[in-house]
């Protein structure tokens, strides 16, 4: 298989981090949907990173439909729970993580990519409130159920957690405050710390 897209995408590490910890085998492509558009719609003529390249030369996108399909090869894994509670938890961080990836994304775009005199200001603020929202409701999740401790007890929501925050601060330095959020700080650093995390750099 290969994941192709760069890892400075919240949605790319995700899914590369995740496959080491399922121990997939895999090549990974740094190819730019930006820098390298036209080799990239070579592989994907719809140019959304991540794209994983099956076995059979199929191509899948969506770093959750990537995910979804992963779980049916490694088969049963801590990293997707089916205990109906645990499930819901891990739906619950997951779906909160996307949320301020995507308003982080829409606000680097807003900012990096859009002519500054057509720039919506009311709009990157509704932006910025529904990051906001995202990680304050993060941080409110993080306490109410104990944080893994040890790569093995890692979900993939859990890896998602970390990776938008991670994404967040890389791309939107001092927007959202840390000293507001310890839990998400501290999870951060931790998994961070970790050889999958390091060996899946966010650049």
């Amino acid at each position: 298989m290969k994941l192709i897209g760069m890892l400075d995408s919240p949605y790319v590490r995700r899914v590369a981090i995740c496959m080491k910890l399922l121990e997939l085998d895999f090549e990974h492509e740094s190819i730019s949907v930006f820098r390298t558009y036209e080799q990239f719609a070579k592989i994907n003529p719809v140019v959304k990173a991540p794209t994983l390249v099956a076995g059979n030369g199929a191509t899948l996108m969506d770093s959750t439909v990537i995910l979804q399909y992963l779980a049916t090869l490694a088969g049963p894994s801590p990293l997707f729970p089916t205990q109906a509670d645990a499930a819901l938890r891990a739906a619950r961080l997951t779906g909160l993580a996307l949320a301020a990836c995507e308003k982080s994304v829409q606000i680097v775009y807003e900012r990096n990519l859009r002519p500054q005199d057509k720039q919506y200001e009311p709009w990157v603020e509704r932006v910025r409130t529904q990051l906001f929202a995202a990680y304050d409701e993060l941080e409110r999740e993080l306490g109410k159920a104990p944080l893994p401790d040890t790569p093995e007890q890692f979900t993939a929501a859990d890896v998602a957690v970390a990776v938008a925050w991670q994404f967040t601060h890389m791309m939107l330095p001092q927007l959202v405050s840390k000293a507001d959020h310890p839990r998400l700080e501290q999870f951060s650093a931790f998994a961070e710390s970790l050889p999958v995390f390091k060996d899946t750099p966010a650049q």
